[in-house]
């Protein structure tokens, strides 16, 4: 009987479907102190390059100088500090990176930055804290394309992470970096920054 089952649950697996492009998520974190390895470190204005672990062999680029963040996921030409891609206000990034991988490769990877606007005297103020969800392409070995493709508002838009998902998806694999210009998707409030 057991035999019997064992088979027909075989020839039932074998009978489904195989989705070719299936594009699923998974969840790295970005900690400094334990997955991060410092490349350059500049006391006087507080710059640092670090190569941090990503997922599965994908390194995380992560550069930071005058209170801004920079960061690119996967193989690129330069070490991360090529193409710096960040915000005019002060930033800083969340550690949870979404990857999509598209079967089983990840494409694209999503980062939450918090964006510190200023109140009129200059200083940062915590009632205008910006978040936008950052969608990158990740480099692959062969082409090297690591770079931002996309903005969404966290703030203005109750369904960011679903939109930042189908950003990721739909522009990742013919996203030309250089070329292309990222733009914000979806609504975009005044707390946003301004991508630099």
């Amino acid at each position: 009987m057991r035999t019997l089952l064992l088979t027909a649950c075989t020839l039932v697996a074998l009978a489904l479907p195989v989705h070719a492009g299936q594009t699923t998520s998974a969840y790295t974190r970005l900690d400094f102190k334990k997955t991060c390895k410092i490349l350059e470190e500049i006391e006087e204005g507080g710059s640092v390059t670090m190569l941090c672990d990503g997922y599965e062999g994908y390194p995380v680029h992560f550069a930071e100088g005058d209170l801004r963040h920079s960061v690119q996921f996967g193989h690129v030409e330069t070490g991360g500090d090529g193409i710096w891609q960040s915000f005019a206000q002060w930033n800083r990034v969340s550690e949870t990176i979404e990857w999509r991988l598209q079967d089983e490769v990840p494409v694209a990877a999503i980062l939450r930055w918090f964006i510190e606007n200023t109140d009129d005297a200059g200083s940062a103020d915590p009632a205008r804290v910006g978040q936008v969800l950052v969608v990158s392409r990740v480099g692959q070995e062969a082409d090297k394309g690591a770079c931002v493709i996309g903005y969404v508002d966290a703030l203005a838009n109750t369904n960011a992470n679903i939109l930042a998902r189908e950003v990721a998806d739909s522009l990742a694999s013919g996203f030309v970096c250089g070329t292309d210009r990222p733009e914000f998707h979806g609504q975009r409030g005044r707390l946003s920054g301004d991508p630099s």
